[in-house]
């Protein structure tokens, strides 16, 4: 493969990378991707997927403790945590040698190994049996990103793990303290919760769940409370103390500081989940010429870095941290570089998902958001308890919210949290993809009976014309 010639090189196969590798060879040109660990990256191996098999495993877990209300029986319920890993290790493996089969069906040429960018133009690999050098006209990297470490709070995958440690524990936590409050902390929280660890969370910020809307947020709060999980908000950790009993396990002593001043607890275990880091080290980005703010490379709304051929996807290029957001990137950026005209990724159009117990999901413009902006604005709630089918599902805990532009119509955002929540919100973001009004939604016939119908009245509220509230 030295000095091979490529129409264009993928840097990184996670689902940003694969993709762009995709849609490129399907538009002609001759692509070639390199990955240093796992096709399919973090999300597939060790995120998106493995996590959401972890907590389908834990709400069978919890749908069993509860089958007396559905007049069902179930006896001696417990769990083998081995089991439930190898579970979601399994699912990975299988997604994992999938990206593989399609990488072979499109034809693209895949290298395994460490790649640099020496100069323009050029991506240099060092696999296993050496160093090769490739040319390409373009090149995409999407290298992805990594938990962050905060000085005193450094994982040792032992007392201390990140969401890594966390996927394959040795060990059930009994005593469970999570730093951080985003997607992937309450993921991991509401997992080790529902198997029975005591946890702590503790958040920086004045609530749980930050990004969302603040009605979102207390409504979850409410319910991670009610399971039995401790919440701080407005808390900082300040420093653990590891006193390792030499086995892997032992106890950490946290320092944890608010308002008030700083006080002690003792936990078994730490998980870190207080954001991530742009992959952009040791890549050869700067002597380049390309820009990079806070870990993050700097691209304008096609993904372009400012080099001439170069490209920037997914994480390394910053906000929001989404697997989908950096698929959808990878397809533009192959279709400006096969000659197409793609439209730009708008961010306020793509949908956060939280797979916690009750999930969360979001599109837009929270209440506040609307509000900065200068919005004169309509906002329509419809309660879980109000569904048919949430009240057959045993769901009845859950919101939908709705927030217009007074003026317009505009659907500026929608904010749900409660059963299968993930999977609805995809209704409003096709609805502002198509530029939808709330008159558009309000003629929209929904299915009966379904989770969705609520959809409709959250739309209907905030016109005073719900139907069943």
């Amino acid at each position: 493969m030295a000095g091979k010639s490529f129409d264009m090189i993928v840097i990184g196969a996670g689902p940003g990378g694969y993709v762009a590798a995709i849609r490129g060879a399907q538009l002609g040109l001759n692509v070639a991707i390199v990955e240093r660990e796992h096709l399919g990256g973090i999300c597939l191996n060790w995120g998106c997927i493995p996590t959401k098999a972890l907590l389908r495993s834990s709400e069978v877990f919890h749908l069993m403790h509860r089958a007396k209300e559905f007049g069902l029986k179930a006896d001696n319920i417990g769990y083998d945590l081995d089991a439930v890993v190898a579970r979601s290790r399994g699912v990975a493996k299988q997604l994992s040698g999938g990206i593989g089969h399609l990488m072979k069906k499109n034809k693209i040429t895949v290298v395994m190994g460490t790649a640099t960018l020496p100069k323009a133009g050029v991506v240099s690999v060092k696999t296993d049996k050496g160093t090769e050098e490739m040319t390409a006209k373009a090149i995409i990297v999407a290298t992805g990103a990594r938990a962050r470490e905060l000085p005193g709070l450094e994982a040792d995958g032992d007392l201390v793990w990140t969401y890594k440690h966390a996927l394959a524990p040795k060990r059930m936590p009994k005593k469970l303290l999570v730093i951080g409050s985003g997607a992937i902390g309450i993921e991991f929280a509401s997992f080790y919760n529902t198997l029975g660890a005591d946890t702590t969370v503790v958040e920086v910020m004045d609530r749980v769940l930050p990004v969302e809307d603040a009605e979102i947020s207390a409504f979850a709060k409410k319910q991670f409370v009610k399971q039995g999980m401790k919440i701080l908000e407005k808390t900082t950790v300040k420093k653990l103390d590891r006193a390792p009993d030499g086995k892997g396990g032992g106890k950490v002593t946290a320092h944890l500081e608010d308002a008030k001043g700083t006080t002690t607890a003792e936990f078994d275990t730490v998980i870190s989940a207080v954001g991530i880091v742009g992959n952009v080290e040791n890549l050869g980005l700067e002597a380049l010429g390309v820009k990079i703010d806070r870990t993050h490379v700097v691209t304008d709304e096609f993904c372009r870095t400012g080099v001439a051929g170069l490209f920037a996807i997914g994480d390394i290029a910053g906000a929001p941290w989404l697997a989908h957001k950096a698929s959808h990137e990878g397809v533009m950026v192959a279709e400006l570089i096969a000659g197409g005209h793609p439209h730009p990724i708008k961010p306020g159009s793509i949908a956060g998902c939280t797979y916690c117990q009750p999930q969360i999901a979001s599109v837009g413009l929270t209440e506040a958001r609307a509000k900065e902006q200068g919005y004169d604005i309509r906002v329509g709630h419809f309660p879980f308890i109000g569904n048919g089918k949430a009240i057959a599902l045993g769901e009845a805990e859950g919101l939908v919210k709705t927030v217009f532009d007074a003026k317009t119509g505009e659907l500026l955002g929608a904010h749900m949290v409660g059963a299968e929540v993930t999977e609805l919100i995809q209704g409003y973001v096709v609805g502002r993809a198509l530029e939808t009004t709330e008159e558009d939604l309000m003629n929209t016939v929904f299915p009966h009976p379904t989770l969705s119908e609520m959809m409709h009245e959250a739309v209907l509220d905030a016109y005073g014309r719900a139907l069943h509230m």
